[in-house]
């Protein structure tokens, strides 16, 4: 018998040779013949193969198709020179009627069946094993001589035919400073699953306890480690218990079929083709993935919109990135909740501002576009207001669809967890992420102030108490957008805002959002936001990510999501509809087309086009 660190060494076919006469003891190829390429086997019945082809391509990631053979064809001649795949995998599962009914070392005793029977060869994630190593970056389940741990997770496949099921996912720890090398290196071996389809907690992907595989082993977790899903070709045996055919074959979970074919990594040299990872949530640890060309497009919308034509000194708030991270988790997030409304005008009625309202429904129509539910948050004082301002943006076609309009009322110490969560049950919460923009927040001091060091309490409501608790819930992840300090979510900037902005040890709001986005006016940063997700749907790296890497692209909708941006003429008709219901200018007062005091034309709108010509 052969130890797996002699197994690494061998070629394929002595390798192969070992397994067709059992002369290994191991229970799994992770390791061996270390440099080529391994494969997931399935064998069906002649009459199901072309649908699940179909399904294969409709679910590349989990299902990379390397060779289709003949009915009855043993040999692979695409993948190897002498094999037998009635013999050469380690172990085999034997289905009846889609149910598996038990291990088998040979096949050679269902000649006769197999001769009416096709055989699928499907890319196998330990093919990329030998290339992480060499860059320095450890295979837990290699170390710890074990099979890969395997998951079946929520996410559904696209059925085709008979075949339906959903993912399966290998697991593999990695160490954090370690993330972004272990993603560039699998992401351009499309023929072995390709790129992580997760990072961080696995209840994102609907796994409880990652001590209880589904397949393979447990494999533990050093100091430091995060757990990293790759798409894993097993999700061929779920569709195969799926058909319910009465007889089928696939290779034992972790049992390759190794190829005499060599792992070659594919050039990944464009920046547009290179992924880079973030981290968007830290309870519960959640990462994301982005093309380098589009983060670095985000980071040009970011320094767009941070300039400061009132002179406030709002470059010393600006924190790198989190515009791109906010936009990442937005676009995860299935359901968001908004919140805006600056009442600074004490002798007007309303005391509202132009600015926030028209970033607000910037967001919400691109949200709305890429399918996520939306709702407003405002005080109650405001809710004429704000309903007029939402029906005359349906009435304009700035808005495609209704918007939930709520209120938050505090009558108990458990009113912000009962608002966000069902049945106040932490473990459910309604909204994925909150958002606020240009929305007045509380100081240190208990009260809420406008730029002049006026005190406005009496006009808000304790919206930021949902920010508050939104902290103490997992799941639930915040972004404020700002241009002075005051705003709500600017607590996480509080220390620069006490030092650059003027009063600012007085106004600086004192509640922290996950990620502070900063605008010379907020509006921009609503634009700013709006365009980034246009950027993340259009990014084929991100997008393959948001989808686990199962069914088609989605970004085929991209005339329609286009249509959602920002324009000159919506926002202008937006503006004139503000300024209708006697919303001012923020600060002169004026009930004119200017926000901030600065004109529409040619600020506002030279900013708009800028924003849309680095994003289109």
């Amino acid at each position: 018998m052969y130890c797996l660190q002699r197994l690494s060494t061998l070629a394929p076919s002595i390798a192969r040779g070992l397994i067709r006469y059992n002369k290994i003891s191991l229970r799994n190829t992770s390791g061996m013949s270390s440099g080529y390429n391994q494969a997931n086997i399935v064998i069906l019945h002649k009459s199901l193969a072309d649908d699940f082809e179909k399904f294969c391509n409709a679910n590349s990631g989990p299902l990379p198709l390397l060779y289709r053979s003949a009915p009855g064809e043993w040999k692979c001649p695409l993948l190897s020179k002498d094999s037998d795949i009635r013999t050469d995998c380690l172990q085999y599962r034997k289905y009846e009627n889609g149910v598996f009914s038990g291990n088998l070392n040979s096949l050679e005793s269902y000649t006769e069946q197999l001769r009416d029977m096709v055989t699928f060869y499907l890319g196998c994630s330990f093919s990329f094993e030998n290339e992480v190593q060499k860059h320095g970056i450890p295979i837990r389940n290699v170390e710890q001589q074990c099979n890969v741990s395997m998951y079946r997770t929520a996410v559904p496949c696209i059925g085709m035919g008979r075949f339906s099921c959903n993912l399966v996912v290998t697991m593999r720890p990695v160490p954090q400073d370690k993330l972004n090398a272990v993603v560039k290196i699998t992401h351009p071996m499309k023929e072995c699953h390709g790129a992580p389809v997760h990072i961080g907690s696995p209840g994102f992907l609907g796994i409880k306890d990652l001590q209880k595989t589904d397949y393979g082993d447990p494999v533990q977790l050093h100091p430091g480690d995060i757990p990293v899903f790759w798409a894993c070709g097993v999700t061929g045996a779920e569709a195969v218990s799926s058909c319910k055919s009465s007889l089928a074959f696939t290779h034992s979970p972790g049992c390759m079929f190794i190829t005499d074919i060599k792992n070659e990594k594919a050039d990944s040299s464009q920046a547009s083709d290179i992924p880079k990872v973030l981290q968007i949530s830290s309870s519960p640890a959640h990462y994301s993935l982005v093309s380098l060309h589009t983060a670095e497009k985000i980071d040009e919308l970011e320094n767009a919109v941070a300039v400061d034509p009132g002179n406030r000194g709002i470059k010393h708030l600006l924190i790198k990135d989190e515009l791109l991270k906010s936009s990442l988790s937005l676009s995860h997030a299935k359901s968001i909740l908004i919140t805006t409304g600056f009442p600074t005008h004490l002798q007007h009625q309303p005391p509202e501002e132009t600015d926030g309202h028209p970033g607000a429904i910037a967001m919400v129509a691109m949200l709305q576009a890429l399918g996520k539910q939306v709702a407003i948050v405002t005080d109650e004082r405001a809710l004429d207001l704000n309903k007029a301002i939402l029906n005359g943006a349906i009435h304009q076609g700035i808005l495609k669809h209704n918007v939930p309009l709520l209120h938050y009322k505090e009558d108990s110490a458990d009113s912000a967890l009962n608002f966000l969560c069902e049945n106040g049950n932490p473990e459910k919460p309604r909204f994925d992420h909150l958002v606020a923009i240009e929305r007045s927040g509380r100081a240190s001091d208990g009260n809420y102030y406008n730029a002049r060091k006026i005190n406005i309490k009496h006009l808000v409501d304790p919206i930021d108490n949902l920010f508050l608790a939104a902290q103490s819930i997992e799941g639930i992840t915040t972004t404020g957008i700002g241009d002075g300090g005051n705003e709500l979510g600017m607590g996480k900037v509080k220390e620069a805002v006490k030092k650059h902005i003027t009063n600012g040890d007085t106004i600086a709001c004192d509640i922290a959002a996950d990620f502070a986005i900063i605008a010379g006016v907020s509006n921009w940063g609503g634009y700013a936001v709006a365009c980034a997700l246009y950027l993340l749907n259009n990014c084929e790296i991100h997008e393959r990510y948001l989808r686990k890497a199962v069914g088609f692209p989605r970004n085929t909708e991209g005339n329609y999501l286009a249509s959602s941006l920002p324009a000159v003429k919506k926002e202008e008709n937006l503006l004139s509809l503000l300024v209708a219901q006697g919303v001012r200018s923020g600060k002169t007062g004026n009930l004119a087309m200017e926000v901030d005091g600065l004109p529409f034309y040619n600020t506002h709108s030279d900013m708009i086009q800028r924003l849309l010509a680095l994003t289109m």
